[in-house]
């Protein structure tokens, strides 16, 4: 059955679908490792909001993967990069390079010369600190 204006109507089991997807959690969207590209280590994510984002990279000595959208600026680590480091906030550390509430993946701007897409974490950890003004985790003093 059509419509006068000639739209047809959504039927229930339509209309039902479409609620459960409102409520539905959305699913988990990954950082895709380009084509040509292997990740033998296995792979997380380092964001950053996006206005220090551009304030990081000329302070990397070798920059791999970066993904980018209005919000984040995200960089492809190897996995377990997370390892005795407290990343400084704002920063955000995504295990298995997933990431949290996005509804839409980010563009890559960045792809290195080579077949690895890591960035190595030590530098972008201490590229950071530096930007948010944080003593690296191994710097602090520690108490009895």
């Amino acid at each position: 059955m059509r419509a006068a204006t000639g739209i047809r109507p959504l039927g229930m089991d339509t209309l039902v679908r479409l609620q459960r997807e409102l409520r539905a959690p959305a699913l988990p969207r990954r950082l895709p490792v380009p084509d040509g590209m292997t990740a033998p280590l296995g792979c997380d994510a380092v964001a950053v909001p996006a206005r220090l984002g551009p304030l990081v990279m000329p302070r990397l000595p070798r920059v791999g993967c970066v993904y980018a959208d209005e919000a984040h600026w995200w960089w492809i680590v190897p996995s377990d990069s997370d390892y005795a480091l407290e990343w400084p906030a704002p920063a955000c550390y995504a295990t298995g390079a997933v990431l949290p509430d996005s509804p839409v993946l980010p563009g890559l701007i960045h792809r290195p010369d080579g077949t690895v897409p890591y960035t190595p974490p030590i530098p972008l950890y201490l590229a950071l600190c530096r930007l948010t003004d944080t003593k690296p985790t191994w710097s602090r003093a520690v108490s009895a």
